[in-house]
């Protein structure tokens, strides 16, 4: 048996050099509004997780608990971890590396929850073997590896999904409507922010293929994106305020951004601006989901509102208007939504046929954008957007 890389760069590089792989309660709101749900919902939907690391539990605990999935197996590259799994979950296969997962038990969803700079490669993986695939965000690091994802896709007829999942709140479908409505006039612009003092968990979030944009930032460019339609250029700032950090008792140099702030621009005039970093002593809003916390603000000239709680976790938008100028509290439940149940989504849409609203071509777009706030700070440059996707999404 060979033995598997235990750090991530080792296993990076052993992944991109190109893996060996075998030839192939809730009801969740999945589809536009002009779809009709497939007839036959029986079929159970078979799911392997890789990556047993700090935002597994959730998903598993999300998956666990649906009766169309059928979690047949983890990975991971420290073995203990998946074994852990496994036993918690019930899940009946462990392996130790993707080659191996994928050469296994067979399954028909891969639920990528590595690190970020893993994801590339584990998602082609999964997709030359036949798998469709659900990526934690973002589904690549570089805007080609992006691509060669969507091509791969559509060659093999599989489906490919990136978190995260915020266009799928009651909230977000609240906002896209009242825009479309006319209720605050014509859009001008709009805000978002998140932001918090860094994990402490792991070192990767600070290296190369890491950084506050796409761990944090990523929320807010999905949210405002999908709200105002796809980037047509961006300026952005980033750059580091803390060098050397200390993560599980270990010093690190920091290589990637943690403060980051853009200024993007939709089309038709409309602009949106977003902050984001692992520098904003922000640990009491970003653990109380109960508090009036805006963190996306959308202005017209007829009106505004603002997202109560975070876009992964929303509790209410606040809605003032010319017509009605008092400011009125709507939409405060979350329904069946949460952030941890993208995975889960993405076996729905593959039992019921139905599209969804997340699609590949969003998720490739929010990277271009992230990466092209990354080009603006290095060559002082107000940078266009080549990518679009399906919009507006709620129809």
């Amino acid at each position: 048996m060979r033995k598997q890389p235990s750090d991530r760069r080792t296993f990076l590089k052993t992944a991109a050099a190109g893996v060996v792989v075998a030839g192939a309660r809730l009801s969740l709101p999945t589809a536009r509004a002009d779809e009709k749900p497939a007839a036959a919902l029986t079929k159970k939907i078979r799911v392997g997780l890789i990556g047993c690391g700090n935002v597994s539990d959730a998903y598993l605990t999300d998956l666990a608990t649906r009766d169309y999935i059928e979690l047949v197996s983890v990975c991971d590259i420290i073995v203990e971890r998946a074994k852990a799994a496994a036993k918690r979950f019930k899940v009946p296969n462990h392996y130790p590396h993707i080659e191996k997962m994928l050469a296994g038990a067979p399954f028909d969803l891969l639920v990528n929850t590595t690190s970020m700079p893993a994801h590339f490669p584990l998602n082609k993986a999964a997709l030359m073997s036949g798998k469709h695939v659900w990526s934690e965000k973002p589904m690549a690091t570089e805007v080609a590896e992006g691509r060669e994802l969507l091509a791969l896709a559509k060659e093999k007829g599989l489906r490919l999904w990136a978190a995260p999942t915020v266009i799928t709140s009651p909230q977000f479908r609240f906002m896209a409507e009242t825009i479309a409505s006319g209720k605050l006039g014509h859009v001008a612009s709009a805000r978002g922010e998140y932001g918090h003092t860094g994990p402490t968990w792991s070192e990767w979030f600070f290296q190369k293929g890491g950084g506050s944009l796409f761990d944090l930032g990523v929320y807010n460019v999905t949210t405002l994106t999908g709200l105002l339609g796809p980037a047509k250029a961006v300026v952005g700032l980033a750059g580091i305020i803390t060098p050397e950090r200390t993560i599980n008792g270990k010093k690190i140099q920091v290589e990637a951004e943690d403060n980051a702030m853009m200024l993007i621009d939709h089309g038709n005039a409309r602009f949106s601006h977003i902050t984001t970093g692992f520098t904003h002593f922000s640990k009491e809003e970003h653990r109380d989901t109960t508090r009036e916390y805006y963190t996306i603000d959308v202005v017209g000239d007829a009106g505004r509102m603002y997202l109560s709680g975070y876009d992964w976790g929303p509790h209410g938008v606040d809605l003032a208007t010319a017509k009605n100028p008092k400011v009125e509290h709507c939409c405060p439940e979350p329904g069946d939504y949460t952030w941890q149940y993208g995975a889960s989504y993405a076996a729905n849409c593959l039992r019921t046929g139905q599209q969804g609203l997340i699609t590949p071509e969003h998720g490739l777009h929010v990277l271009e954008v992230m990466n092209a706030c990354k080009e603006s700070q290095r060559n002082g440059t107000r940078v266009a957007i080549q990518s679009t996707f399906p919009w507006p999404i709620i129809k």
